[in-house]
């Protein structure tokens, strides 16, 4: 049987329809929760911020929780909080966004990259007290695609060397290592609600801390230093004033965002096994093809299954990342790519000096990966074309 023409190369697609990349599942109860919004007139932070961030406190399981209008934020506050200052160094992971690297930076200290493992596609805790030093003052591991860090590790290093971990879990609400909750383990731990999560706030984020001190600096520190509780001053509690305590930030999250986090919230665990139930038919889709899938996660462990992340075997393709990304947007299939690694993009390639080999598996990986639409706002006949257009693409004949 002859093989399908690609469509790039003037074949019929696999779908005319295009298929977003990371659409958003948003239904009725969020549209609702909005449109009350909207006529309660309370548009900023107000109850639905607090209502949102106790859900979301009681899911973790965590002491404290902040919401705050992006991980980015969180990320910048828990630098702070821990005790990252100026001419300190933090270890992550170029395998990342750049939000990771960046907020180190915010703060006036040193990102010092370390390179992941191949199949985690985590901070390897083995590299990692190699580059501790006395600037050391924190690590931010990143959880990347819902897998876990392996915490244990990076904690017991951490603690023994006196150095904070702020866990980056932009993937990861639903991850859980060992049996703990992603969210209690370290002395802080940032999450995300950008329009491509599994809890979508549009912009938006959340810290969660078991230690008092961290949520109420936070709290004061996401909205311009002013008293805590600042937001209830137009309430009809009565006029409050308040006091500037400090030169703080414009973090806080609006009720409009909370407005939709509070049902995604509650869809969580549902959306999960519907994510499960779609990893394990790619995964036995995509058997037999040039292609490595992501493996199931350690014993103890919990997957978000945030991403669905193939690496291509580009060697036995004869094409490379790209070019396959290419094919499968003719196709009609959306892909993202997570991520080139940080390190070789062009701000830290010309702050720092990186090169390529600097960081060989993160490399590799960068070289390769692919994440495919995996929201829970797929049908089933949009799984089925997603699978046609990689089978098609991957069995192509591209020499």
């Amino acid at each position: 049987m002859a093989t399908p023409e690609l469509a790039l190369r003037g074949g019929p697609p696999v779908r005319r329809a295009y298929l977003v990349f990371g659409s958003p599942d948003l239904r009725d109860e969020e549209i609702r929760e909005v449109e009350a919004v909207l006529r309660s007139g309370w548009l900023g932070t107000g109850p639905r911020v607090a209502r949102f961030e106790e859900a979301f406190r009681e899911y973790i399981g965590a002491r404290h929780a902040m919401a705050l209008n992006s991980c980015t934020a969180g990320l910048h506050l828990s630098m702070i909080a821990v005790g990252v200052r100026p001419g300190d160094e933090v270890i992550t992971c170029p395998m990342t966004f750049a939000s990771s690297a960046n907020a180190i930076l915010h703060v006036g200290a040193l990102p010092v990259f370390v390179d992941c493992e191949r199949d985690s596609m985590c901070l390897d805790p083995a590299a990692v007290e190699a580059r501790i030093t006395p600037r050391t003052k924190a690590l931010l591991p990143v959880h990347f695609a819902g897998r876990a860090a392996d915490m244990t590790r990076l904690l017991e290093i951490a603690r023994r060397r006196g150095i904070k971990v702020v866990e980056d879990a932009a993937h990861a609400i639903e991850t859980v290592h060992r049996g703990r909750k992603v969210g209690t383990i370290a002395d802080c731990t940032v999450f995300s609600f950008y329009v491509t999560k599994n809890v979508v706030t549009g912009e938006g984020g959340m810290v969660t801390t078991e230690d008092p001190g961290i949520a109420d600096w936070i709290k004061v520190a996401g909205l311009h230093g002013l008293t805590r509780d600042a937001w209830k001053r137009f309430s009809d509690e009565g006029y409050r004033h308040y006091e500037v305590t400090f030169p703080g930030f414009k973090y806080n999250m609006m009720d409009l965002q909370a407005a939709l986090g509070i049902h995604q919230l509650a869809r969580v665990e549902e959306n999960l096994r519907r994510r499960e139930a779609l990893w394990r038919r790619y995964r036995q889709a995509f058997a037999g093809l040039p292609l490595t899938v992501p493996p199931e996660p350690a014993e103890g462990d919990r997957h978000a299954r945030h991403l669905f992340t193939i690496l291509l075997d580009v060697e036995r393709l004869g094409a490379t990342r790209d070019q396959v990304l290419q094919a499968l947007h003719a196709e009609g299939i959306g892909t993202g790519v997570h991520y080139r690694p940080l390190h070789l993009q062009q701000y830290y390639r010309e702050r720092f000096g990186y090169r390529p080999g600097s960081f060989p598996n993160a490399e590799w990986i960068g070289e390769r990966t692919l994440s495919l639409p995996f929201s829970t706002k797929l049908s089933d006949a949009d799984a089925e074309d997603v699978i046609r257009a990689v089978r098609k693409v991957c069995t192509a004949a591209w020499g």
